[in-house]
């Protein structure tokens, strides 16, 4: 067995971390528990969507060679804007699929039209603002901007986010959703963009958190009578 000295320092490195790494196991647990029991179908706002949606047929497009891209063409999208088809060109430029003609952004008006196709009828607008700027705890963080932000009158706060530049739906967001945002920030311990699983503020809370459990171990092992006991038998 370990001296007094020894059990002492061991009693105490693992108290201390205890208390160093207890707030971070807690976030860790309520978490843990939160996306354990919580429907990720909702967390994505599927119960706002529009589950009958079907993309809109056009006919009489025009050719997309027509459109005469200067460097040509190596991705394009078709977009429905307030029932009238759109080219989304080389991730760049929006053109009218039926004349042509180039279209530098959509309108509030058009944005909200965007919106109705996708989520359910029963949802009332109650703004509609532009921003320019999405910072990385932003909710609409990582996506293509300017964009309108369609606020609903719903309890869960609900918002829509449509980019201005090419006239797509790119999500929604909601109560739920920013709590799971907010613990999945906690939970990964990136406090700057909140998506990157390999921090070394993660991986040092992980080391601590397995020499925590190791001195526990150690710690029931010079201190439990029943080993004592049984180290004195085989002595003997």
């Amino acid at each position: 067995m370990v001296n007094r000295q020894t059990a002492l320092n061991i009693r105490k490195t693992h108290r201390y971390l205890g208390l160093f790494l207890g707030i971070q196991f807690l976030f860790w647990t309520i978490s843990g528990l939160y996306f354990s029991w919580s429907d990720i179908d909702d967390i994505h706002g599927d119960q706002f969507k529009n589950s009958e949606y079907q993309p809109k047929i056009f006919n009489d497009l025009i050719s997309p060679s027509d459109l005469k891209i200067a460097n040509g063409i190596h991705s394009i999208q078709l977009r429905d804007i307030n029932n009238t088809p759109y080219y989304w060109v080389n991730e760049n430029q929006l053109f009218n699929a039926i004349d042509g003609k180039l279209k530098n952004r959509i309108t509030k008006e058009e944005a909200v039209s965007i919106a109705e196709v996708y989520l359910k009828k029963d949802l009332k607008v109650t703004s509609v603002e532009r921003i320019d700027v999405a910072g990385k705890h932003h909710e609409y963080r990582e996506k293509l901007l300017p964009a309108y932000v369609i606020s609903y009158s719903n309890d869960e706060v609900l918002k829509a986010y449509i980019s201005i530049k090419d006239g797509k739906f790119q999500t929604l967001r909601h109560r739920n959703w920013r709590w799971f945002d907010f613990l999945w920030m906690t939970h990964t311990m990136d406090y700057e963009s909140r998506d990157n699983f390999n921090t070394m503020v993660l991986r040092a809370f992980s080391l601590l958190g397995l020499i925590t459990v190791l001195s526990g171990f150690l710690l029931w092992f010079t201190s439990s009578p029943t080993v004592r006991k049984v180290l004195k038998r085989t002595k003997n």
